[in-house]
């Protein structure tokens, strides 16, 4: 999983506790102190059951009171030793056996009390406690009904007599009866563990995936860390996260899946895909149809049963979330895992248009309004990068200053709106005319600059040259001849300049020294170039038409 070392976070058990220790402790002691007030309500409101006297009775129940404090505060010294908490349970069985004894023996109800210890121990500890708890108590009922048959300890209650049966197959019975229940509850108690245990470790991948969530800034890698969390967390080897901010759905990350037959998809109103984002709720399909999901098919071309999530975020759908299973449709355990995967779903789906929406804040703070491309913001950022670059590579930089020719005029005669496309149509060519790693950029009014990397002096002035006569060539949005020229200037890194100040400097000057020489030509400086040249064919200027 994606962050996997770094997301962890820290539980209050240990590794693989589902209860604190500490808090299992409490809880039994709480229940000691509920049972020794049980034997005392139950002595006071029956004595005429009991084989010891009053003062005999409280003398065990505060033994027992005192012995488990003194047990629980040396634990807490002890900083929770584990050989404590059993010898405190063995001090529970010796109480109960004995409560049991004097309360009526084989037949006292106060030995229910034994079954009551037993749920508890096998809940809060484990099963395996419950099991030996179980055989301790067997040993001390067999052995006080061995001491009252051998005459070492006197009978209890004479009422044992009265019920039908010898008092042997009273405690066997009951011995059975605390191995039922010890072997019930143990079943429970591992089943209830690990379903505990599912939970939390759902849980805990849950919030590993929020953590790494947060250091994802594009939606690529939000859509890689649902599908890595995804994958992590319930052991699937076929995942895809669909998603895009309009009807088209791309393939944003995948595993295990089909060759896509396109990288995006719009689906039709059949889809299943469509149906699941317009109801915003999770469907499982076992058959897909290639007619209605011909590109959800060449992503899952083997017939598994498929559980698809809406990725939700703000009450708009913006993915869907495709996982393969084998599990039986409509099954407990599938029901779970949808709903557990909905929860990763719509953390995701939040990330996944934040990350959406701070792309259009950064692509509208580096863009220009009006023509689309670069703004000087951007062009200042990327000029020093370029720089730096070329700096470390030994390489050459060039930059091409452009300024549309009598734009003032044009302005005056032909209004403002005939200005604006004018500029839209000239940052049409110069974004045309750029290679992958060129950029066009808008420096202020009717200016605009093109960053040239690797590009030295010759190259750059036969760039600036092309640009020149593609924009004397084009045309505005409704098809009209643009009618203007622009006039440029060159300057390379490090030939002219040493820093982007001293780059710019130059290119502008040469820029200038083409407006007096006449515009609609292109002037490097001395040092790389004939200060000017004009190419055949082309005049000085041109007047825009009505």
């Amino acid at each position: 999983m994606s962050g996997q070392g770094r997301g962890r976070l820290p539980v209050t058990a240990a590794s693989g506790e589902l209860l604190p220790l500490a808090e299992r402790v409490q809880r039994m002691q709480l229940f000691r102190m509920a049972v020794s007030g049980v034997v005392v309500l139950f002595a006071l409101l029956a004595p005429e059951t009991l084989g010891a006297g009053l003062s005999d009775l409280a003398v065990g129940i505060g033994a027992y009171v005192v012995s488990s404090l003194a047990c629980q505060w040396w634990w807490h010294r002890s900083r929770g030793e584990l050989v404590l908490f059993g010898t405190m349970l063995a001090v529970d069985g010796i109480f109960l056996a004995w409560a049991s004894y004097v309360t009526g023996g084989t037949i006292s109800p106060l030995r229910y009390l034994i079954l009551l210890h037993l749920i508890a121990v096998s809940l809060l500890a484990s099963r395996r406690a419950g099991l030996q708890l179980a055989s301790w108590h067997t040993v001390l009922l067999l052995g006080i009904f061995c001491a009252q048959e051998t005459e070492i300890l006197g009978r209890a209650s004479e009422r044992a007599d009265l019920l039908p049966g010898s008092n042997l197959q009273h405690v066997v019975w009951f011995v059975s009866v605390i191995w039922f229940v010890a072997m019930i509850t143990g079943i429970l108690s591992v089943v209830n563990e690990r379903e505990l245990r599912r939970r939390r470790h759902d849980l805990e991948a849950l919030a590993v995936m929020a953590v790494d969530l947060e250091d994802a800034t594009d939606p690529s890698s939000v859509a890689q860390v649902l599908l890595d969390s995804v994958v992590a967390a319930f052991d699937l080897d076929t995942v895809a996260v669909l998603a895009g901010q309009g009807e088209a759905l791309s393939l944003m990350a995948s595993r295990g899946t089909g060759q896509a037959s396109a990288t995006q998809h719009r689906p039709s109103a059949h889809s299943i895909l469509k149906i699941v984002r317009e109801s915003r709720r999770s469907q499982v399909v076992s058959d897909l149809n290639p007619e209605h999901d011909p590109w959800l098919a060449s992503l899952f071309p083997s017939p598994r049963s498929l559980a698809l999530l809406p990725l939700t975020a703000e009450g708009r759908s913006v993915g869907v979330l495709v996982v393969a299973h084998d599990l039986r449709e409509d099954s407990l355990v599938e029901r779970q895992m949808v709903s557990i995967l909905e929860r990763f779903t719509s953390h995701a789906a939040l990330a996944l248009r934040n990350a959406w929406l701070l792309e259009q804040l950064q692509t509208f703070a580096s863009t220009d309004g009006l023509t689309g491309i670069a703004n000087r913001r951007a062009f200042d950022l990327v000029l020093d990068r370029e720089l730096a670059r070329a700096s470390r590579n030994e390489t050459m930089v060039s930059l091409v200053m452009l300024d549309i020719d009598h734009f003032k005029d044009l302005n005056d005669t032909h209004g403002h709106q005939r200005g604006d496309d004018v500029l839209r149509a000239v940052a049409v060519v110069l974004a045309k005319a750029c290679r992958e790693y060129d950029t066009a950029a808008r420096y202020g009014g009717e200016e605009f600059a093109m960053i040239l990397p690797n590009c030295g002096p010759d190259e750059a002035f036969a760039a600036a040259e092309r640009l020149r006569l593609a924009v004397a060539e084009a045309e505005t949005e409704d098809g009209s001849a643009l009618q203007v020229t622009i006039s440029g200037g060159i300057a390379t890194f490090p030939i002219h300049g040493r820093d982007s100040t001293a780059v710019v400097t130059a290119a502008d000057a040469a820029l200038y020294e083409s407006k007096r020489k006449g515009r609609n030509r292109v002037t490097a400086p001395a040092r790389s170039r004939p200060t000017s040249a004009r190419r055949r064919g082309r005049k000085s200027a041109v007047t825009p038409r009505s």
